[in-house]
């Protein structure tokens, strides 16, 4: 019969579904927000890159349950299909939701089969379209991290359905329903922790409505055997069986379970759960008044609120509160659907019974009955309860349509429930659309909640939007005096006004709320994780100042004092430690740091930093190689180690560091050092296409992308395209007028290419106007002087240019080569050489000496373009030679040595120069 009354029709399913359909569609537009943020979108669990088993050694959050800032919150099964949505559509909030409503269709018709058991079709039918369209449902439903209460949901209906089939002809066992109920429950454990109770509700089914007892037949019966005037039944020894098997299989998920969270609950504020950490009898007092708030949602869902923590409702202070009278009158109703349903026999009596334990079961690990939670009221966790309820209130609509008076206003009332639930449904699904409208909503119900003004700010905060967010952190500090985070997000929003002085000030307001220290005391239960920022943030703050580095980092020793096992005090403290310029520290640091946590790849990416600090690259490498093993998209891990390959000149590390870059600009597409790094690389193999195409892609995402406008400048100039390198030249000098590589290779150009003497001319003045001792730019400009013919000028600079760099040999050749010549025309009266000169016996003359000073000067010219740039590459130049013999000269084997030397040496200080211009 049961199982007949529970099959569901193919016309049911579908009212269910398109009922759920039109109340949720919009939540299809809604966003990520609240408590999805840290769920989905800051849960690296979700990544396909982490291995499957962190699901199941972390908790909700993506947080190690062996850590104590975890919540201890168990849901791995959850996250799992969360990781699924990430693994089909990533971040694309879309798909997220659209699961979540074909949840909840399932659910509701799951909850569809199981009302057969105890209402009649049409009640049923109610109850599922109630459950279906409740408002409180929104922010399961709506709400991503919701998806816990609707999974939980579907596998604690089914192993309740699982349980009922247990009982077989003539009350005989059968034991396969019981096992997969046990397995069911397991899942539904791990999908959110209420699932367990499940194994309750089978119990009382078991006594109640499959073996038919009330509580007056067992006290009957007990009493009877006591006196020794009966004996147990059998049917009773068989249910007493099952229940046996069913309470060890309990006992063993609660064993797993505490041993999941390693024997510690979560640490929460006062500020989470105000009645928790408050004395007795105003605990007690708060916690009883919750259950008619509760209840009262349940009937009266018009304020929802996302939040109810902190100030939402105050505590019951007093036994002459008037709340009191609310208590009073719920437990009296309770009370009496209480013994209705466990004295009197008949279907009533069971179905009020079993609404009753929907009701109250699932809720107890919510009523801070066994342990304290951390919050006072939540909407999601009635999605359970709620099932009862709707059982109830079908039950109680069934009772008055079958009187005749009151059919049609019953049809009526029912009639007006559904719809204005559906509406109220639709429209408060909006209100989750973004994190600003959601918090919005909330303050219009409740302004008392320091917590939703603080969130609100944050939504502003998120769009930049700091001088509205600062109004709504600074009613947060006034709503909550000695509430440290509104305290902290005041100062970090001031912070981000560039207000530093008023920034230091609130975060000083909020230091001095916390716990004063006292030497040897750990307080990792009494102070929240996120509180302890507060040194971090300060910390920060002041290190900015150079002359406080010190007190920044006895800020960050306060914090470790507190909590040992505080790993972002470590991470800040080892960045200001190299700061400091005290590496060995910072590794110390970072060492304890990773002790803590060996899988963050931002903590093995610092201790790579540090060992490139301490001149250690191998060991630099190994820990960018450990980063990227831990979190193969670690941009920065990436881009650094390519150009550690790249820097160490081993030519067999350029294939692995080309990938690694080719991965970097995958990950940031818009970052033109990728790119630029990628052409140094593509020079370095002599593949000069390759290293141009990278070069213009580096400079269309930014212009003024100094050094890859050399470079490329340089790359034509070397590749025999020097008039494609003036072009590029010029956009350069544009942006940086006083770059002087820059100005040495247009004048190079110039004079040698175009034969422009008096461009080249200007471009060295130039140089030395910026900077009178450049010996480069002093020698060309002798060049200059001597192609102008002006010998005795040419001379003077060569002499003022040899003061300037008296080592340099090949000043002295040039200067030799010069007074030689003065000396050769001195003998025929011709001490200087016009401009304008036409004899062609003196023009024979000169064709010698200016062939060897063009010589010279190519091979300096040579020296300067490698020089100019640490990524430059050996020059090439022919020239036309007016006579047959060439004067001596260095080998080019030689001269390619120097070269080589030279962009050896100076490869790594452009690269400096790159970095500090934050090129």
């Amino acid at each position: 019969l049961l199982k007949k009354m529970a099959d569901v029709s193919l016309k049911e399913v579908t009212l269910i579904v398109g009922v759920v359909a039109a109340c949720y569609w919009n939540s299809l537009f809604c966003g990520f927000v609240f408590d999805d943020v840290s769920a989905i979108l800051d849960n690296k669990d979700l990544h396909p890159s982490t291995p499957l088993k962190n699901l199941f050694q972390n908790d909700f959050w993506g947080t190690p349950m062996s850590e104590e800032r975890s919540h201890k919150s168990y849901r791995p099964l959850t996250v799992l299909t969360f990781r699924l949505n990430y693994l089909f559509s990533e971040l694309n909030a879309v798909s997220y939701h659209f699961l979540n409503l074909v949840f909840h269709g399932v659910v509701c018709v799951v909850f569809l089969k199981v009302c057969k058991l105890f209402l009649d079709h049409r009640s049923s039918i109610v109850a599922s379209l109630l459950f279906a369209v409740h408002p409180i449902h929104t922010e399961a439903v709506t709400g991503v991290v919701g998806r816990a209460e609707l999974l939980s949901s579907i596998f604690f209906l089914a192993a309740f359905l699982s349980y009922t089939k247990s009982k077989g002809p003539d009350n005989t066992i059968v034991w396969t329903p019981i096992a997969v109920t046990v397995f069911l429950v397991a899942v539904a454990t791990l999908c959110k922790e209420q699932g367990i109770t499940v194994v309750g509700i089978c119990c009382v089914y078991e006594v109640f409505i499959a073996q038919g007892y009330t509580l007056p037949m067992l006290l009957d019966m007990a009493v009877q055997i006591l006196r020794g005037k009966g004996s147990i039944p059998f049917s009773m020894l068989q249910t007493l069986l099952k229940l046996i098997v069913l309470m060890f299989s309990t006992l063993l998920l609660v064993v797993v379970r505490v041993q999941v969270i390693q024997s510690q609950l979560p640490v929460f504020t006062r500020f989470d759960n105000p009645a928790a950490v408050s004395p007795s009898p105003v605990r007690q007092l708060t916690f009883n008044y919750l259950l008619p708030v509760n209840a009262w949602l349940l009937l009266n869902p018009s304020e929802l609120c996302c939040d109810w923590t902190m100030g939402t409702i105050p505590l019951v202070e007093s036994l002459l509160d008037v709340r009191n009278v609310a208590t009073l009158t719920f437990f009296c109703f309770l009370g009496s659907l209480i013994v209705f349903s466990l004295r009197y026999p008949g279907d009533s009596s069971k179905t009020v019974l079993m609404a009753l334990c929907l009701i109250v079961l699932p809720f107890i690990p919510a009523s801070n009955l066994f342990f304290p939670v951390g919050f006072v009221v939540a909407e999601r966790v009635l999605y359970v309860p709620s099932m009862g309820f709707c059982i109830l209130v079908a039950h109680g609509w069934r009772k008055l349509s079958n009187k005749s008076v009151l059919r049609k206003l019953s049809w009526v009332c029912l009639a007006a429930v559904l719809f204005t639930h559906a509406l109220k449904t639709l429209h408060r699904n909006w209100d989750w659309e973004s994190e600003y409208t959601l918090f919005m909503s909330a303050l219009k119900v409740n302004k008392n909640n320091a917590k939703l003004w603080n969130n609100v700010g944050h939504a502003l905060e998120n769009e930049k939007n700091f001088e509205r967010a600062l109004q709504f952190f600074i009613q947060a500090t006034q709503v909550q005096p000695d509430d440290i985070g509104a305290h902290m997000n005041v100062g970090r929003t001031y912070k981000n006004l560039n207000k530093t002085k008023e920034a230091e000030e609130s975060y000083m307001i909020a230091k001095s709320l916390m716990p004063q220290i006292i030497p040897g005391k750990k307080y990792a239960a009494r102070v929240a994780p996120n509180h302890l920022n507060v040194y971090i943030n300060l910390a920060n703050l002041i290190r900015a100042n150079e002359s406080r580095l010190e007190e920044a980092d006895q800020l960050y020793r306060q914090a470790i004092s507190m909590r040992p096992d505080f790993k972002q005090a470590y991470i800040s403290r080892g960045e200001l430690l190299l700061k400091m310029n005290k590496p060995l520290k910072a590794k110390e640091a970072y060492l304890r740091a990773l002790e803590l946590d060996r899988t963050n790849a931002d903590l093995w990416y610092n201790l790579a930093i540090v060992y490139i600090e301490l001149k250690d690259p191998t060991e630099a490498l190994k820990n960018f190689n450990r980063a990227l093993e831990l979190n193969p998209t670690h941009k920065l891990a990436l881009f650094n180690s390519a150009l550690l390959m790249q820097e160490s000149g081993d030519a067999r590390l350029r294939p692995e560091a080309k990938q690694r870059l080719l991965h970097y600009v995958n990950e940031e597409p818009q970052d033109a050092n990728g790119y630029f790094n990628l052409g140094m690389l593509a020079m370095d193999d002599k593949k000069d296409m390759e290293a141009e195409v990278w070069m213009k892609k580096a400079i269309s995402l930014q212009p003024n992308f100094r050094s890859a406008l050399f470079n490329l400048a340089l790359l034509y100039s070397q590749t025999a395209k020097e008039l494609m390198a003036l072009p590029i030249l010029e956009d350069l000098l544009r942006y940086y007028p006083d770059h002087t590589k820059g100005l040495i290779l247009k004048g190079d150009i110039l004079m040698n290419q175009k034969k422009d003497i008096a461009g080249a001319k200007m471009c060295f003045e130039k140089i030395l106007e910026l900077d009178p001792n450049n010996v480069q730019g002093k020698h060309n400009l002798c060049v200059v002087y001597f192609e102008e013919r002006d010998l005795i000028k040419a001379e003077k600079c060569l002499v003022e240019t040899l003061a300037l760099a008296p080592h340099e040999e090949y000043i002295q050749r040039h200067l030799n080569i010069v007074r030689s010549k003065i000396a050769s025309l001195s003998a025929t009266e011709q001490p200087s050489l016009p401009a304008d000169r036409t004899a062609t016996a003196a023009a024979e003359e000169t064709k010698n000496s200016i062939q060897n000073l063009k010589e010279v000067k190519h091979e300096q010219k040579t020296t300067q373009t490698t020089a100019d740039k640490g990524h430059s590459k050996n020059k090439k130049r022919t020239e036309k030679n007016d006579v047959g013999k060439e004067t001596p000269k260095k080998s080019t084997k030689e001269i390619k040595d120097i070269e080589k030397k030279r962009v050896a040496a100076l490869k790594r200080l452009e690269e400096i120069e790159r970095i500090l211009n934050g090129e």
